[in-house]
């Protein structure tokens, strides 16, 4: 089928043509003529399928009619990023060439004044964060009351990102009777009741089983032992060794970590950038813009960088961190083989890392292949994962052999503090088991002693002098068993003259 059995204007047909497209993605296929019914829509589909055509393209039939009112947007979308906001104003730039729409983008980063100015105009089609839009609102400068049609884009990464209550104040401003798009790659339950409140009566168009990766995709694990230095010099020999390697992406899971591993490829040579939550908006778009266009070949990522970023030559994902969640492995190795092309994704994995995996190999329905790393001095011990996911039996002993050696390095720190150690010659030797003298068992009298009668008041202890133990008068006692008192509870007490 080609693009014009979707039922699209041919101002829209035109364009598409002009960009070298002739045939709609799965998803576009089905989702395009239930936009254009009018109906909700939930799309399900991997990431670099399409989505973002399959609601811009109807959007731009749809808004041919009508004009736009200061501070009242016709249409809305949400985007949990800057960048996924900022890559779909691309889209309605580059396929709404023919027409005179207005497009605002309401992002942070950007002087509230010049996005104030383009509301005041007049508003086709507004592309927000959450945040932002509800600062505009809360300030007066912006009216939904005239939102006809609502896009939720990329719903889980909303989840993750905390913004449904934000979304749930948004839907309350915008009229009962709009249209709703929901898009999302994957399928949690979360999201699946927030469907339920969001949507009415939606057409499901559902083009892959939820969660799954590309086909083109080659994947592979390399396990690493648990220090971070092992991990970069696995990567650099990884980075240096890879065949067919034009760009990649990086993923850590923390900001600092993107901060200091871009520091290290950039001592090593490399040529690197980064991006992450906490940078300023023009660096994160020139970051962005300079690995778009091949400048710099590799870029540090956090997670800010795995959702619906459309570059469609990255040839190499790395995840120098296994994601804590399985969804977030979905949308990082998604970042390459898109639009059929194939791709690699590698991730580095330590010992910690083990449940994580298993948790995303029970996600897409894969095991994942091992793979050798490359180092670029000697070896590092690897941990040798089984298919199970569970450490070897190799790993297991070793770390057992570790535990013991530390254990018995405190047990004869504690042994030695007791019995190597000579009694001091103004000191007696105890008669308890818990004394200095651990080295012989205390034996028991050979008849019933008679503890010593208590010194007069007037006598003067003598110095470090160990008091003599109480026993019971009777005469088959044994001595006071203080095994189970700590050793510096039986430490004679020196008493002050």
């Amino acid at each position: 089928m080609s693009f014009s059995h979707l039922g699209l204007s041919d101002k829209v047909l035109a364009a598409v043509a002009a960009t070298g497209y002739t045939t709609p993605t799965p998803i576009q296929e089905q989702a395009i003529p239930h936009v254009l019914a009018r109906r909700d829509v939930l799309g399900i589909a991997q990431t670099g399928t399409g989505k973002t055509a399959a609601f811009v393209l109807p959007m731009l039939t749809m808004l041919e009619k009508g004009r736009a009112r200061a501070r009242m947007p016709r249409t809305l979308i949400l985007e949990p990023t800057r960048e996924l906001a900022a890559q779909v104003k691309e889209n309605f730039d580059k396929y709404g060439v023919g027409q005179k729409l207005n497009v605002a983008l309401l992002i942070g980063g950007v002087s509230f004044g010049d996005q104030d100015t383009k509301l005041t105009r007049g508003v086709d089609v507004l592309i927000a964060t959450p945040g932002r839009l509800l600062d505009h609102t809360e300030r007066g400068g912006l009216l939904l009351t005239g939102v006809e049609l609502l896009v939720i884009d990329e719903a889980d990464r909303m989840l993750d990102m905390g913004f449904i209550p934000d979304i749930e104040r948004v839907c309350k401003m915008i009229p009962f009777t709009r249209q709703t798009l929901f898009f999302t790659a994957t399928m949690p339950p979360e999201i699946r009741r927030i469907t339920e409140a969001f949507l009415h009566n939606p057409e499901k168009v559902e083009v892959s089983r939820p969660a799954t990766t590309a086909v083109g995709v080659s994947q592979f694990q390399v396990s690493v032992g648990r220090e971070p230095h092992e991990k970069r010099e696995v990567l650099r020999g990884l980075l240096r060794d890879a065949k067919d390697l034009n760009n990649a992406i990086i993923f850590c899971n923390r900001k600092r970590e993107v901060a200091l591993l871009y520091k290290s490829l950039q001592k090593h040579g490399f040529s690197v950038g980064a991006l992450h939550g906490d940078m300023d908006q023009s660096a994160r778009t020139a970051a962005l813009d300079q690995f778009r266009k091949g400048e710099i070949p590799l870029l540090v990522a956090s997670d800010v960088a795995a959702r619906g970023l459309d570059i469609p030559a990255v040839s190499h994902v790395f995840n120098f961190d296994v994601p804590h969640h399985a969804d977030d492995y979905v949308h990082r190795i998604g970042r390459t083989g898109r639009a059929g092309r194939a791709g690699t994704a590698i991730s580095i994995v330590t010992p910690l890392d083990q449940k994580s995996m298993v948790a995303i190999e029970k996600l897409i329905g894969q095991s994942i292949p091992r793979a050798e790393g490359s180092t670029e001095s000697q070896p590092v011990e690897r941990a040798t994962i089984s298919t199970s996911g569970e450490p070897q039996a190799r790993e297991g002993a070793k770390e057992h052999t570790r535990e013991g050696a530390r254990e018995g390095a405190r047990e004869g720190g504690r042994e030695g503090s007791r019995g190597g150690r000579k009694p001091r010659r103004d000191r007696e030797p105890r008669h308890s088991g818990g004394g200095r003298h651990s080295g012989q068992q205390p034996q028991a009298p050979a008849a019933a002693f008679t503890p010593p009668s208590p010194p007069p008041a007037s006598r003067t202890p003598s110095i470090g002098r160990a008091p003599a133990p109480q026993t019971s008068q009777d005469s088959s006692s044994e001595p006071a068993d203080h095994s189970h008192l700590p050793a510096f509870l039986l430490r004679p007490v020196r008493a002050r003259v």
